[in-house]
């Protein structure tokens, strides 16, 4: 009898230590359901690393001032970011196909884009210029006439030199990347090229031995605005363009500026826009 009422015991207790157990493991895989919940989804962005100083690459690694604000927005928005080097016209692809959730890679707002794309509110405020030899006689975008010009295939460097030439003239050179269209200038195929301010003036600047000059023309180039590009309906945007203010208002965005352009941003001018 005392036997039984001893085995009647133990049962009893390993019942509730089983009990408690599944009680404790139900809970546990709630708290993490609930984790796993709350966490934003590592985000895939794609960019065409081919465009220092904005993003290029270096011993395979992505980098640029594109790459360290993006990681700044990203963070400051709470997501974790995958960035992913596609090259420019695929960049498009991936954006409208939403087979990436977002791209960076100086890209202009401009009304045809926007037909297609959402994008952010600018971050960055740009404007193209003319890269000669030394000794060319073209001192303005009007000069171009008559010129062969390279440009980057798809770029608004491309759209100004069509307004200028004519969209289907054989002196208009289009190139997968700047790069390649400043060769074919420096092979004496080209006599000038046309690209965003800052990525032909960091082409100067780190090619100090080369014979080659900038025009600036601020009459017939008009100032351009970078934005984050999106699928359109994205419910990213919002989110973004609360983090990219955030990162301008708490100085991240003059400490990155500075960092890869040894100046500080004109703050008054992009916060306008």
């Amino acid at each position: 009898m005392k036997a039984l009422k001893l085995l009647s015991i133990v049962m009893v207790f390993s019942l509730m230590v089983i009990l408690s157990a599944c009680g404790t493991s139900k809970t546990n895989g709630s708290e993490t359901n609930s984790g796993n919940t709350s966490e934003k989804k590592t985000l895939k962005v794609v960019s065409n690393a081919e465009y220092a100083p904005f993003e290029y690459l270096d011993k395979g690694k992505i980098k640029g001032f594109d790459i360290d604000l993006m990681e700044a927005i990203a963070k400051e928005a709470g997501y974790k970011i995958k960035i992913v080097h596609v090259g420019w016209d695929p960049l498009f692809v991936e954006i409208k196909g939403k087979t990436a959730d977002l791209g960076i890679s100086a890209i202009t707002i401009n009304e045809e884009r926007q037909q297609t794309y959402d994008f952010s509110i600018p971050y960055f405020i740009s404007t193209n210029e003319i890269l000669v030899p030394k000794g060319s006689n073209i001192k303005d975008a009007m000069d171009l006439k008559d010129k062969v010009v390279g440009v980057q295939n798809g770029t608004t460097g491309q759209e100004v030199v069509e307004a200028i030439l004519g969209k289907n003239s054989s002196n208009l050179k289009k190139f997968e990347s700047t790069n390649l269209a400043i060769m074919e200038m420096k092979g004496g195929g080209a006599d000038a090229v046309v690209a965003d301010n800052t990525v032909v003036e960091e082409y100067v600047k780190n090619n100090p031995k080369e014979n080659v000059v900038l025009i600036k023309d601020e009459v017939n180039f008009e100032k351009e605005l970078y934005g984050l590009m999106y699928p359109k309906g994205s419910k990213l945007k919002e989110e973004f363009d609360k983090a990219i203010k955030k990162v301008i208002e708490n100085g991240t965005y003059t400490k990155i500026y500075n960092e890869w352009f040894k100046v500080n941003p004109d703050l008054n001018l992009l916060t306008e826009k």
